[in-house]
């Protein structure tokens, strides 16, 4: 079996020599960028598995690598972790809204990062799997080739746009989306909306979910994200119409 193949992109030179051990110590294989710019050209000739991505690059920032990533025909797909020394939750936002799947603040325990480029591989194999037939999640069936929804058995009518939109947020649990990226993915992106339709989408899908409402969870100042696990009791997840 092929070994998985990462591609680190990070200044620091003794970081990315710590990873790379590390990484191929557990059975990775690893490449290093020193820049942005040679990130994106080695991204391009040899699609990596997982890419991990310093925010504070010379020359081209962390977050327009990943913005270039995300929308290349080549490398939309690829995962993205973002390594920094901010930790501010604005700039956590501005990483996911990027496209980030991930967000890691130094200094960082190795052994966690390396569970989470895991987690992340895990998830890419299985949206493979699932696009031909059904994604699952804590209860709830999406049968694309039917274009059917079930809750615990429970059969949902759902309005065309709520089914694309759920369907997003399945497809990658726990990944914040801004409300630009849900309006891609629900109305397409030519459609001509207003940011706030989405929440009328969101809290009428949240709705129908009825006990699994709480899975659906606002992201304040950007989106929503599907939770990795159930939502506590003391939720409140009638929030949709908050930043």
């Amino acid at each position: 079996m092929a070994k998985p193949r990462i591609l680190i992109i990070e200044d620091e030179r003794a970081l990315s020599e710590i990873l790379e051990i590390n990484l191929q110590r557990e059975g990775f294989e690893t490449s290093v960028a020193q820049d942005g710019s040679q990130g994106l050209r080695l991204a391009q000739a040899s699609v990596p598995d997982l890419i991990l991505l310093d925010l504070m690059l010379p020359g081209k920032s962390g977050l327009d690598i990943c913005r270039e990533l995300k929308t290349s025909p080549v490398t939309k797909h690829v995962p993205v972790i973002m390594i920094t020394a901010k930790s501010e939750e604005t700039d956590q936002l501005i990483g996911f809204a990027t496209g980030a799947d991930d967000y890691v603040t130094k200094p960082f325990s190795v052994k966690v990062l390396i569970q989470r480029v895991r987690r992340e591989l895990r998830r890419g194999e299985a949206g493979g799997e699932e696009d031909r037939d059904t994604l699952t999640h804590l209860g709830i069936v999406i049968d694309r080739v039917r274009h059917k929804v079930t809750v615990d058995g429970r059969e949902l009518v759902l309005t065309p746009t709520e089914f694309r939109l759920l369907e997003a947020l399945i497809r990658r649990v726990g990944r914040a989306f801004s409300r630009n990226e849900l309006m891609d993915a629900g109305m397409g992106e030519d459609a001509v909306v207003l940011e706030r339709t989405i929440d009328v989408h969101i809290k009428s899908l949240r709705k129908k979910l009825g006990d699994h409402s709480g899975l659906i969870e606002t992201v304040r100042g950007l989106g929503y994200r599907m939770r990795e696990t159930p939502a506590p009791a003391t939720d409140e997840n009638d929030d949709a119409d908050e930043n």
